[in-house]
């Protein structure tokens, strides 16, 4: 069985984007919205560690905006351009009924999104990753999400998309990782009890 991993830079008060879909509060504009290299260095580690990306369409919306073709701009970094790479490679699947093509060695799925990560996740394979908070919302509430890998920024923005989903019970979880970054981020990570 896969293991499924949901992580995201989030505020100090638990959102992953402002009001309005907002991002500014991330600072920096490196693949991970963030101007530490160490935690850019991070979250490429993150990636090259997961088999499949599961994406929900905005999430799929911003990446696949610029993550493709970010190694070829004038001005990137080694980790820029190998980063590009990695995310043009990896396998990926993409949730929604609201879009019809995607690219770049990834499949779409227009049906049901928990039934399809259900499926994914009993197969033999290394681990998943997910993103964008209303697939990662889906998964937590049916259960399916093993870790949290959270990397809180030091700002607080009031309001927006949250990280976590509103749940009919508790989920209870052990931190197995903490870590602080240049400029305050801290990252801790958490794996559900069993």
């Amino acid at each position: 069985m896969r293991k499924l991993i949901f992580g995201m830079n989030v505020t100090l008060d638990g959102y992953i984007a402002a009001p309005g879909d907002d991002l500014g509060w991330s600072g920096g504009d490196g693949p991970d919205s963030s101007p530490s290299a160490e935690l850019f260095q991070w979250w490429y580690e993150q990636m090259r560690a997961s088999e499949l990306s599961l994406y929900g369409r905005k999430l799929w919306e911003a990446m696949s905006s610029h993550r493709p073709t970010g190694d070829q701009q004038p001005n990137a970094t080694q980790a820029e351009i190998e980063f590009a790479r990695l995310w043009r490679d990896m396998p990926k699947v993409v949730f929604s009924s609201a879009i019809d093509k995607v690219d770049w060695n990834t499949r779409l799925i227009t049906g049901d999104a928990v039934a399809e990560i259900t499926r994914l996740k009993a197969e033999v394979g290394g681990p998943m990753d997910i993103g964008g908070a209303t697939l990662a919302g889906a998964a937590m509430r049916a259960g399916l999400i093993d870790e949290y890998a959270i990397v809180t920024h030091p700002v607080l923005v009031g309001g927006g998309t949250p990280f976590f989903t509103a749940l009919d019970s508790w989920v209870n979880l052990n931190l197995v990782e903490t870590r602080t970054f240049p400029g305050g981020m801290v990252m801790t990570r958490y794996e559900r009890r069993r």
